[in-house]
Parts: structure tokens; C-alpha cells; sequence
């Protein structure tokens, strides 16, 4: 079933024209889809005998207290009746609009903006909170980076235990080695000094010969 509004384009009366467009205004501010039914165009005598044989509101503005005729607008769901545009006006202002037409409540463009908003601003918060969650174990990363870069820093300070020969037994080599050149040379001369002996010897032992 579709909403369908009666109206006259080529209508005279000032009040008659400002009605239609209000009507319509409301209408697609609240997303109500509906259908616009000329009654002054050309082939519509059919639609115009049938608003004028079943509207049971004559629409009367100030200008036509009484008019012969229904006045447009005149409102219709598919072809019943719902009300002239002051019925209309009355439903829109206590919010019962729907139910005036007869239809399922629509969501307005204000609701469709609000919910969008939400959507978006429940989107920016989930987007903050993850780059928070990032930015923090960015932080928790480099934090253990840095704890592990110091614990080898330290291990490498400490190093290997000292030598325990150390500067004292490397300034001690070179007396050693001096003292086994000593007695290197010590023993080269008792060396030299042995034989020697056996020519002393001999000698002796050849004068105790011609001694005796």
C-alpha cells in the first residue's frame, strides 16, 4: 500500500499551494514514501472524480470557508481514506503521524544522521583504543628491548675472571730469565774450567814422571 497525496498544480488559491508543500516537506523529512497524484494534469479526471466523491474532509482554508469541491491536499493510503491537511498537521504535531497513514514507522533523516554519528564516533573511540593498545606495547617492546641491551652491556663489562698471573708474574719473567742466563754462563765456565783441568793434569802427572 502507498501513500498517495492529492494536489492541484495549477490551484489559484495561495493557501491551497503552501498546504501541498508542507505536506510533501513532512513527508520526505520523516523518509514516508508516498506518491503525488495531480489532479489538474491533463488525464486525470478519473483521480480527480475520485478525490472529490470520497474525501469527507473538504479542506477549507480561509479564502473558501466552504468550498464546493474537497480542497487539496487531500492524503490517501492506495484508496483509503486517512484526512485533509488538517488532520494531517494535527498528527504530525502529537508525533501519530504513521499511524494517520496507515504505515510502518519510518526512520527520519534526523535519526538516520544521529545513528550515523554514533557510528562514526563508536568507530573513532574502537580506532583510539587500538592505537592505544599498539602505542602501549610499542612502549612495553622497547622498554624489555632496552632491559635485555643492558643485561649484555653488563655481561660484557664483566668479562672473563682476571688472570691470576697478572702484571706481577709478567715483570717476574724477565728476572727469571736473566737468572737462568747466569747460571747458564756459570755452568759454561766450570765447563771451560774442567777442561782445562785435564791439561793441568797431565802436566802434573808428566813432572811427577821425570821426578821420578
Amino acid at each position: 500500500m502507498v501513500v498517495k497525496v492529492y494536489i492541484s498544480g495549477m490551484s489559484g488559491n495561495k493557501e491551497v499551494k503552501k498546504r501541498q508543500q508542507r505536506v510533501l516537506m513532512i513527508l520526505d523529512s520523516k523518509n514516508i514514501k508516498y506518491e503525488v497524484v495531480d489532479i489538474a494534469e491533463p488525464g486525470k479526471e478519473a483521480e480527480k472524480e475520485f478525490m472529490h466523491a470520497n474525501s469527507s474532509s473538504t479542506g477549507a482554508t480561509c479564502n473558501d470557508p466552504t468550498p464546493r469541491h474537497p480542497l487539496p491536499p487531500q492524503i490517501y493510503n492506495d484508496t483509503e481514506y486517512c484526512g485533509d491537511y488538517d488532520s494531517f498537521d494535527l498528527h504530525n504535531e502529537v508525533d501519530t503521524l504513521e499511524q494517520f497513514l496507515k504505515v510502518e514507522p519510518a526512520v527520519s533523516t534526523a535519526e538516520i544522521e544521529l545513528s550515523t554519528a554514533k557510528d562514526k564516533n563508536g568507530h573513532a573511540e574502537e580506532n583510539k583504543e587500538n592505537s592505544e593498545e599498539t602505542e602501549n606495547r610499542e612502549k612495553v617492546e622497547e622498554t624489555v628491548n632496552e632491559e635485555t641491551q643492558d643485561e649484555t652491556k653488563s655481561k660484557d663489562d664483566a668479562g672473563s675472571p682476571p688472570d691470576p698471573s697478572g702484571p706481577e708474574e709478567e715483570a717476574q719473567a724477565p728476572e727469571e730469565t736473566q737468572n737462568l742466563d747466569k747460571n747458564n754462563d756459570g755452568t759454561n765456565e766450570e765447563t771451560a774450567a774442567t777442561e782445562e783441568n785435564p791439561k793441568e793434569n797431565g802436566s802434573i802427572n808428566k813432572e811427577d814422571g821425570e821426578e821420578n
